[in-house]
């Protein structure tokens, strides 16, 4: 297997338009690392650089010990699995699965041999004379991961290949893919829109936005410690409660109607009238329907139900809104009154848009925000 190693990355279009901005990143080897973002971020576009089928206006990309930045994409020894699958449909589903070798000039015999036992290992062995339009989304799905594993690349490459499924068949899909990837060990890059999905499936990650690495590091660390506030917004299936604030000299910050304590990473950075954001996750407030001290309280206007727990919205007398997850039976009712304290361990604060700490999370890697 090998690593990807872009160094110094661009993508400019004609006119001037600059979807890759002097991208420095490493994929390990035999990593399943996801790169994630809204629509329009670059994700894609970086994708197709790493396969070849846009070319590089700058930097380079390396896969293993070899530059490959200007080789075509068949000589890079990677595969890739589109949205759409791009399966063949007057081919059957084992002349699919064994096209690449073809193209490699492989014999029938092998071919048609490989074809079959990828087939067999994901389970489409009784369906190998089927055409396309003869599968489910889900069979298609992974017809299409079997032509790409059939002649063994060094790099899987998948560009949202999930997205077309219902919801169901996706949780599904991510576990089997995920499963996959890791008896393979192959080094896989895996583009995405959906933070759920990156969350679940990443080794490591990296949020976009305006072709920039915005952050790079684990789930955990992403999830927990978003490095600005843009990242922040958009990890998580609840957001981070944003909240605009200021810190007082008493060790506090005045937000949201209420005082609450600044956390310890901050407090060395933190100075005394300056403007903040103060950041905490829904899940890491506690919920109280009685007067609480270091706690924000208001009047609940919206109970939303999660399943094994409820998401409350708050509405402090300074006209924001705090979201708390509460757990299943212990919701208010709207219109009552309630508090929410953070955990001391989990409250962040941002300043001009980036996380203010006086420590950084070990792994994970932040690009200014411009």
């Amino acid at each position: 297997m090998a690593d990807i190693t872009l160094d110094r990355l661009a993508k400019v279009y004609p006119g001037g338009v600059r979807a890759l901005h002097d991208l420095d990143l490493t994929v390990r080897d035999g990593e399943f690392f996801a790169l994630l973002g809204p629509s329009g971020c670059g994700k894609s576009t970086l994708l197709r650089t790493v396969a070849g089928l846009e070319a590089a206006s700058g930097g380079t990309v390396r896969i293993g010990a070899r530059d490959v930045t200007e080789l075509q994409p068949g000589d890079r020894d990677i595969a890739m699995v589109f949205q759409d699958y791009a399966l063949f449909p007057h081919m059957t589903v084992e002349e699919n699965i064994g096209y690449p070798l073809k193209i490699k000039k492989v014999g029938r015999a092998e071919r048609a041999a490989k074809a079959r036992r990828t087939a067999e290992e994901l389970g489409l062995g009784h369906l190998s004379e089927r055409r396309p339009g003869q599968l489910s989304g889900g069979q298609q799905q992974r017809a299409a991961l079997a032509r790409a594993m059939a002649c063994h690349p060094q790099v899987f490459l998948f560009d949202e290949p999930l997205s077309n499924l219902d919801a169901r068949m996706r949780l599904e899909a991510r576990t089997f893919l995920k499963k996959l990837q890791r008896e393979l060990g192959v080094t896989t890059v895996f583009v995405t829109h959906d933070q759920a999905e990156a969350l679940a499936m990443a080794d490591r990650l990296a949020v976009m936005e305006g072709g920039e690495l915005r952050q790079v590091g684990t789930p955990t660390e992403v999830f927990r410690r978003p490095a600005s506030t843009f990242v922040a917004s958009f990890i998580g299936s609840t957001p981070m409660n944003l909240l605009p604030g200021r810190v007082t000299g008493d060790g506090t910050v005045r937000v949201a109607g209420g005082e609450l304590p600044v956390p310890d990473e901050a407090a060395p950075l933190a100075e005394a009238g300056e403007e903040v954001v103060y950041g905490i996750r829904p899940e890491y407030l506690s919920w109280s329907d009685s007067a609480a001290d270091g706690a924000v309280s208001g009047t609940v206007s919206v109970v939303e139900n999660l399943g094994s727990a409820q998401l409350v919205t708050l509405e402090p007398e300074d006209g924001s809104s705090v979201q708390v997850v509460v757990p299943e039976e212990h919701e208010p009712a709207p219109g009552t009154r309630g508090w929410a304290a953070p955990r001391a361990d989990r409250a962040l604060l941002y300043r001009d848009g980036d996380l203010l700490a006086a420590r950084a999370e070990a792994g994970t890697a932040a690009a200014p925000l411009s």
